[in-house]
This record gives structure tokens, sequence and C-alpha cells, in this order.
């Protein structure tokens, strides 16, 4: 199955690792760290046209990329759980 992210991005939901809260997680000192790394590597996808909600970790083809996308959390989970268990 496939998850819409936003500005015509979709990724397999078998390559999710992680849906997080931007707001809740952006305070803590390693989450900072983290995209601080991920961006200067370049592993960064910005999928928002609009003020970002939430990130999705992903493993594509042994790499790790980062999307960040205006879709919150819940919105995206719950289309995840509308077709399958995740």
């Amino acid at each position: 199955m496939y998850l819409h992210l936003g500005c015509d991005t979709v990724v397999n939901t078998k390559n999710i690792i992680s849906i997080l809260d931007l707001e809740s997680t952006s305070v803590s000192k390693f989450s900072k760290e983290f995209f601080k790394t991920a961006e200067e590597e370049g592993f960064v996808r910005n999928v928002s046209e609009e003020i970002p909600k939430s990130f999705v970790i992903c493993e594509e083809n042994g790499q790790s990329v980062v999307y960040i996308t205006n879709i919150s959390t819940k919105a995206l989970m719950g289309r995840i759980k509308k077709y399958k268990d995740f």
C-alpha cells in the first residue's frame, strides 16, 4: 500500500520507519541534531507547500529519507489504518 504525503509524493508503507509530530519532537536536542545531520547529508525532502506538521522517516534503497509534510500524524495514520492494520 502507498501513502500520499503531499505534493505528488507517495511512499510505500512497507518502507515507513516512523511517523512523528514535528512540533512535539522538534524541541528535543537529539531531534535537532538528527534534522541537522539529515539536512547536511541530503536526506530531507520537504513535500509541504504549507506549514509543516509532521515528518515521515522511510528506508528507501538502503538509505534513510525524511519527508516533511503538512499532513498531521493523526491524518496519516488514519489513512494507513483505513486500508490495513499498521
